[in-house]
């Protein structure tokens, strides 16, 4: 059933603009606007261009999930297939199914988000063309990863990434944001330097780079012992970048100095490309191999969720000075580490519980981290210790919408019934109480045992941030100096109120509204309508870890 009916010319030429759009626009931002496209000042101009190119990538993208054959989502759709290098068997080959879709729309929904929320709050650097450059940039390399069905091409988009996020840390980050933007790009630089010796290995020994070919053939061209090796190569360029524990210590440091936008789309999108490699590559490419590994990978997995707890419940407790920002990332190891457990089971539950937990973190952890950066903008920190203990700060009581969004975002983050981190998270745990064939269930379940414990620590420090940054605390005894009680809000002056009431912060503005709306939306609608997501991913699932047979 497809919505809206297109023909397949279309459909290929929409899905070759999504990737290609952007990179074009990010040229063009480079170069001076037109005529009647100035505005008041080149900066508006500049700022308006990244608005219009993503704005247009969204439009496609939603147009080509319309016209998108809601009936077949396991079969390949809009595809292209050039050669292009002819000597190495390299073609360019773009496709989507429903294990795509979903990824493509969410990258595009969150990159104009991020133009849009610039467009009128610019992080403080260097030349606004060169921002929005980056970002666009940025944004056709993480289409074209979950486009493109050619091992060599995913590598060159998995790569694109990294610069463009580099310069975004280093020159529009905060503090400590150039050591900060060195340990991101050497840590996936390292790891994507053993993928690609992984990804050689598989196209030299089947003859093929071809992932579609590769993915119907499911690893019986390929050796135990190349899989193996295959998958440790491969699975630690993609574990990192996912990131999984204990490969993870470059994320938070990313986060805490990347600018409100550069950390939306690292917990948005760029976190997806990991976990996405090993659904689209390993599990049906070499499953024997990641049959091998599938335990260590699991148990990594698990770890991570508990350890992510642990580092934001300690950054959570009073007198800390945990950085709010750095506690979200912290989050972020733990979510990622529920994706992981599920494509470790390597059944169709466990494999759509973690398609499903990556949307439903894109959606969630993007809203946190444009919330968090509104947060720092008004109070001029994000120090847990200053939010929650200035007397009469509590958000409820100064900025209440923005209080009560920020409340919504972690009760939809610890996996609250009903809103969309719930489902992922379930589905994951299913599928750890009954793994593939040929894995251990005693293993598993207590792997499931203890994935589920890490809900709890979940719930708890989320609780700790709504009750000490919204509701705030008024014990005599804490920690704070004076200084620390009256903290300065950076957009502007504190608005007078009635004796005794504390100071009023400026609450949600239009422009944040239309940024965060959707992303709340979505989280409500996918959380009470999980069919909206698993109608996709499910037909596609079960047909990727059958071998390529339906």
């Amino acid at each position: 059933m497809t919505v809206i009916d297109i023909s397949p010319s279309v459909m290929q030429f929409l899905l070759a603009f999504i990737v290609v759009a952007p990179l074009l626009g990010g040229v063009a931002a480079l170069l001076p606007a037109p005529p009647g496209l100035r505005g008041r000042n080149p900066d508006q101009a500049v700022l308006r261009h990244g608005v219009t190119v993503t704005g247009a990538v969204l439009i496609a993208a939603i147009v080509l999930a319309v016209g998108f054959d809601h009936d077949h989502p396991a079969t390949m759709q809009a595809t292209t297939d050039i050669s292009w290098i002819p000597a190495l068997g390299v073609r360019i080959h773009l496709g989507i199914d429903g294990i795509s879709l979903p990824l493509l729309l969410l990258t595009a929904l969150l990159t104009f988000l991020c133009a849009l929320y610039s467009y009128f709050k610019l992080p403080a650097g260097p030349s606004p063309k060169a921002f929005i450059a980056l970002v666009l940039v940025l944004e056709s390399g993480t289409l074209a990863t979950f486009a493109v069905l050619d091992l060599l091409l995913f590598f060159l988009a998995f790569e694109m990434v990294l610069i463009p996020m580099y310069f975004l840390i280093a020159r529009w980050g905060g503090d400590q944001r150039r050591a900060a933007a060195w340990k991101f790009i050497l840590y996936t630089l390292l790891g994507s330097v053993v993928m690609l010796l992984g990804l050689l290995l598989i196209g030299l020994k089947s003859g093929t780079f071809d992932m579609v070919a590769l993915a119907t053939d499911n690893g019986r061209g390929l050796t135990t012992s190349v899989q193996v090796i295959a998958v440790l190569a491969i699975g630690i360029g993609l574990a990192v970048k996912t990131p999984m524990w204990p490969l993870h210590s470059w994320l938070p440091d990313a986060h805490t100095a990347a600018p409100t936008v550069g950390s939306v789309l690292l917990a948005g999108v760029l976190l997806k490309m990991g976990t996405y490699g090993f659904v689209r590559i390993l599990l049906p490419i070499a499953p024997d191999g990641m049959r091998t590994f599938a335990p260590y990978l699991a148990a990594f997995a698990v770890v991570g969720i508990v350890y992510g707890s642990l580092a934001c419940l300690a950054l959570a407790r009073n007198g800390a000075k945990g950085d709010l920002k750095r506690l979200i990332a912290y989050s972020s190891v733990g979510h990622m580490g529920f994706v992981l457990l599920g494509i470790a089971t390597m059944t169709p539950t466990g494999v759509n519980g973690a398609l499903f937990a990556n949307i439903a973190h894109g959606l969630i952890t993007g809203l946190l981290f444009f919330l968090v950066g509104a947060i720092k903008d008004r109070y001029g920190t994000a120090d847990l210790d200053t939010l929650a203990g200035a007397t009469g700060a509590a958000l409820y009581g100064r900025a209440p919408r923005l209080g009560a969004l920020l409340a919504f975002a972690a009760v939809a983050s610890l996996g609250l019934p009903g809103l969309a981190g719930f489902w992922g998270e379930m589905l994951t745990l299913f599928g750890a109480y009954s793994p593939a064939e040929g894995l251990s269930r005693p293993v598993f379940r207590t792997f499931m045992a203890i994935g589920a414990f890490g809900t709890l620590l979940t719930a708890a420090y989320m609780l700790i941030v709504v009750r000490r940054v919204c509701m705030g605390e008024h014990s005599p005894h804490s920690q704070l100096s004076p200084d620390d009680r009256t903290p300065q809000p950076a957009d502007g002056p504190e608005r007078p109120t009635a004796a005794g009431s504390p100071p009023q912060l400026a609450d949600i503005q239009t422009y944040e509204a239309a940024a965060w709306t959707p992303l709340a939306a979505l989280t409500v609608l996918a959380g009470l309508w999980p069919a909206i997501l698993l109608g996709l991913t499910d037909p596609a699932v079960q047909k990727l870890l059958a071998g390529g047979k339906s």
